[in-house]
């Protein structure tokens, strides 16, 4: 099997040099750009798994980028932010980042960060994860569609979900009534344990409530349970 491919795209030299050391010390095909062209160039080159990116970038930044990235359905995005930064990294994860993590990194973080995140993508991990034998969920008229990773509303229009919550939306459906921690989320979305003052699961679950008050007519489907967690409160249909 062909070691993971990882795109870094980061402007700084230094820490591009040594974003490459780590993820090849641990047996990762690695990639640079130093922008968003450079980034544009190795992508129709190469068949990218994961892009690790900086905010910051010259030119387009990385988060313009990451909206562009988001077209492609297999692959991975880290953020790289600044450490006290919290606005990059709630858009970040707005845009629909997978996850981010804080400059100056730890190395041992970082890589297993970057283990959990391709584990998701692989094919042998998101098939049979993800598709099973079902092939979509139907809940007061809405849809979630598994092999396409969409959320369709009763008008048929169709959105198309970011890693992070279609797999919030998964572990929903698939959990109607229960009350789902921010740990519970968290672990599913992203592979990783829930930290003090991580808005992760917030912030996704802000976005999938946007494509449910798009129509004004659809109940509530996602209730917060304060100090507890959410809970999928749609009707599921046979």
């Amino acid at each position: 099997m062909q070691n993971p491919h990882i795109l870094i795209v980061e402007d700084e030299a230094v820490t591009r040099n040594t974003l490459r050391s780590i993820f090849e010390a641990e047996g990762y095909v690695v990639t640079e750009a130093n922008d968003g062209a450079e980034m544009h160039k190795a992508m129709q080159e190469n068949k990218i798994n994961l892009v690790v990116m900086d905010i910051n970038l010259p030119g387009k930044n990385g988060l313009l980028l990451a909206r562009e990235l988001r077209e492609i359905n297999n692959i991975g995005l880290i953020f790289l932010t600044g450490r006290d930064n919290e606005v990059d990294k709630i858009l970040g994860l707005e845009i629909g980042a997978d996850d981010y993590i804080t400059k100056p990194f730890n190395p041992r973080e970082l890589t297993i960060r970057a283990r959990n995140l391709l584990t998701r993508v692989n094919s042998a991990g998101t098939d049979n994860e993800e598709k099973g034998s079902v092939e979509y969920y139907r809940f007061n008229g809405w849809s979630l569609e598994i092999n396409s990773r969409s959320l369709v509303n009763p008008q048929g229009e169709s959105y198309k979900l970011p890693r992070s919550e279609f797999r919030a939306m998964l572990h929903f459906v698939e959990n109607p009534g229960k009350i789902l921690t921010r740990a519970d989320l968290l672990m599913k979305m992203t592979g990783r344990e829930l930290k003090p003052h991580d808005r992760t699961v917030d912030v996704t679950i802000r976005r999938i409530r946007k494509h449910f008050e798009s129509l004004a007519d659809t109940p509530e489907i996602i209730a917060t349970i304060h100090g507890e967690g959410y809970r999928f409160c749609g009707q599921l249909e046979d």
